[in-house]
């Protein structure tokens, strides 16, 4: 079976022309099949649209959210739902083209657990949008080893298997490729078509690049350091010492050999100041993050609450 999950908030104007293009393209592939669009708390007309179209079709499924969540709860939810041993993210603005799904699809059948959408020509603002884009996706795949040039597209193709286990937060939907590789998957990237928005409007900025980075840095630390912190954290501490000790052979070599008194230079006290500062800000929010997760994971619960389910086991 194959499983389509879709997001969507507030896209009442192209909901059913996604519908009727995403059903057209999938049934050419299998008459084995769901399409799961998960409503993230719309304001607009977007959860009656689904439910008329789920009640003409039951392979059409709604999961309705009581607020707003994100995007990444909405993927979460998706795929915990999801019954297919092949997982089709996408988005519900009409910018993914649901005619990608066959050749995805076909990449998969090579062999390959994870193919990505790379959305070369992208339709986009080039300065507020493209650019924070390429520098991201240039920065993810340098730290994590897993190169491709769009993982911002929420258009892929995954084989379920590589999925097991991962859980998403904040805006970690776009790293389930590198999860999938660090698991031993195999992934590709083909090029994809991008659409210009007609209806409704973006709910991304170029404040989500940062986001990002934060996340793909918790990730980093995730894989490399979940079963042995005092690693990461005893590194820095280490690190801290040395300087500290450092800054104070630097302090009695002016005191004995330059006669310089210690509160004359106050490089010392600013350095140490700054770097405390910035080193528990880090610890703080992952810590934080550790905290979160254990939260969740430990008592089975997930970042989201379903408040409507149609054709939902």
């Amino acid at each position: 079976m194959i499983s389509v999950v879709i997001p969507v908030y507030n896209e009442a104007g192209n909901l059913p022309i996604l519908l009727d293009k995403v059903v057209t393209e999938v049934v050419k592939v299998t008459s084995d099949y769901e399409v799961i669009l998960i409503d993230d708390g719309s304001h607009d007309d977007s959860v009656q649209i689904i439910r008329d179209a789920a009640a003409t079709n039951t392979s059409i499924k709604l999961l309705s959210f009581v607020r707003n969540f994100g995007q990444t709860a909405a993927m979460q939810a998706g795929i915990d739902f999801a019954t297919g041993d092949i997982i089709i993210p996408m988005d519900a603005d009409l910018q993914n083209d649901p005619e990608d799904i066959p050749r995805l699809l076909e990449k998969l059948d090579e062999g390959f657990d994870v193919c990505s959408g790379w959305r070369k020509d992208r339709q986009d603002n080039a300065l507020s949008r493209n650019l924070p884009s390429m520098v991201a996706n240039k920065l993810i795949s340098m730290i994590s080893g897993v190169h491709l040039h769009d993982y911002g597209c929420s258009l892929k193709a995954y084989r379920r298997h590589v999925m097991e286990g991962v859980k998403l937060y904040g805006e970690m939907h776009r790293f389930i490729p590198i999860y999938a590789s660090w698991m031993g998957g195999r992934v590709t990237e083909i090029p994809v078509t991008h659409h210009p928005r007609i209806h409704g409007e973006s709910n991304y900025g170029i404040a989500r690049t940062f986001k990002v980075v934060l996340d793909l840095i918790l990730i980093q630390f995730m894989n490399r350091y979940s079963q042995k912190p005092i690693h990461f954290f005893g590194g820095f501490g280490l690190l801290s010492l040395l300087l500290s000790f450092l800054t104070f052979v630097w302090m009695l070599v002016l005191k004995l050999f330059y006669a310089t008194a210690f509160s004359v230079t106050p490089l010392p006290m600013l350095f140490v100041v700054f770097f405390l500062m910035g080193m528990q800000s880090i610890f703080f929010g992952v810590l934080a993050e550790i905290q979160m997760r254990t939260y969740y994971e430990s008592q089975g619960k997930a970042p989201y609450q379903v408040g409507e389910k149609i054709n939902i086991e």
